[in-house]
């Protein structure tokens, strides 16, 4: 069973119909790379899966459960949001660190905010929050960040900050993780530390979900590419049969238009 399934999405904004009948599934431990032009429904797409946008429409289902269906009222009801999102860590091209907090607090937060509805949460504190620290620091050294604890965001490269907001999206252990154009607020420097980051995960067999627009990248870590156009997927396969091979001419006008920029 794929651990994501996703039927005939479709998202409007007023008279707008931004995704047409996205339909795609993807396999536990698989990174699936969406590329695309500016304007043709990727971040879109993404945001609706991370319940930041309500699709108007089609069924999203992670591990076998239903999270949205546009016919069932059920899955719509908004109480419900926060939990469905804790299925999906969320990496922003623009960090959206906490300017108050440090490197460590900003990893920490949310664990901190979930452990407080635990029922051992009160007779257990010290043990709990203790226990958020060292997953917190550990992931601050898988992202060779260990001495940048007690840094502030204004303290750090944006490929630090990025690589801390990747750290973050990853302590609440999600079944999957989102990257919406990671590297696109970088110098080329530093689109280098983020990638390093992304291919190691890959490489542990993270699943995840990139949009990019780094294309030798996506053909080198990713096992699927989605090509989208105005809002539908026009092409969808192999990632090295994607870029090397594409079989659509959207498709091949695109990528060509890549190379040349």
């Amino acid at each position: 069973m794929p651990i994501l399934e996703v039927s005939n999405l479709e998202k409007h904004f007023g008279a707008t119909q931004v995704l047409k009948n996205i339909s795609f599934s993807l396999e536990k431990g698989q990174a699936l790379a969406i590329i695309g032009s500016s304007g043709s429904g990727k971040t879109t797409m993404l945001r609706c899966l991370n319940f930041l946008e309500t699709p108007s429409g089609g069924t999203i289902s992670v591990n076998g459960e239903t999270l949205f269906d546009a016919k069932d009222p059920a899955t719509q009801r908004e109480k419900e949001v926060r939990k469905k999102r804790l299925h999906f860590g969320m990496v922003f091209q623009s960090f959206n660190l906490f300017p108050q907090y440090t490197a460590l607090q900003n990893i920490m937060l949310a664990s901190q905010l979930l452990a407080k509805e635990r029922p051992d949460y009160k007779s257990h504190k010290r043990e709990i929050f203790h226990e958020i620290e060292e997953q917190a620091r550990d992931l601050l050294g898988r992202m060779g960040l260990s001495d940048r604890a007690d840094h502030y965001p204004h303290q750090l490269s944006g490929g630090q900050q990025q690589r801390v907001a990747i750290a973050r999206a990853l302590a609440l252990h999600p079944d999957i993780l989102c990257f919406d154009e990671p590297t696109s607020a970088l110098d080329p420097e530093l689109t280098g530390e983020v990638l390093k980051v992304i291919r190691s995960l890959a490489e542990q067999k993270t699943t995840m979900i990139i949009v990019t627009h780094e294309m030798m990248f996506a053909r080198d870590v990713a096992d699927q590419i989605i090509f989208m156009d105005g809002g539908v997927i026009v092409e969808q396969g192999d990632a090295r049969q994607v870029i090397d091979h594409p079989r659509e001419e959207r498709t091949r006008q695109f990528l060509s238009k890549t190379r040349e920029s």
